[in-house]
């Protein structure tokens, strides 16, 4: 299985819906909320290329985006490949 991290914050319906999706999939990740520690919004921020909104979503370090853009490539079959490979 991959590795996968996503960046979050509290009270977030995205993040919610993005950790939902993964949990469907029965992925494990590594969620770094920016709400418990703020470090981890700057660090998201450069690991994204200026990525500011959350979440912010990596896959085996690649950066695939946000809530939106898994569920895009969920709906296009690209997601369960990218998940596939071990990291």
């Amino acid at each position: 299985m991959a590795a996968v991290t996503i960046y979050t914050r509290d009270y977030c319906g995205y993040c919610s819906r993005a950790k939902a999706l993964l949990s469907s999939k029965g992925v494990d990740f590594e969620e770094k909320n920016a709400t418990a520690n703020p470090d981890f919004r700057q660090e998201m921020i450069a690991r994204s290329n200026g990525g500011t909104t959350f979440p912010q979503v990596f896959i085996n370090g690649q950066h695939v985006g946000g809530c939106d853009d898994i569920h895009a490539l969920d709906r296009a079959g690209k997601l369960d490949p990218l998940l596939a490979v071990e990291g």
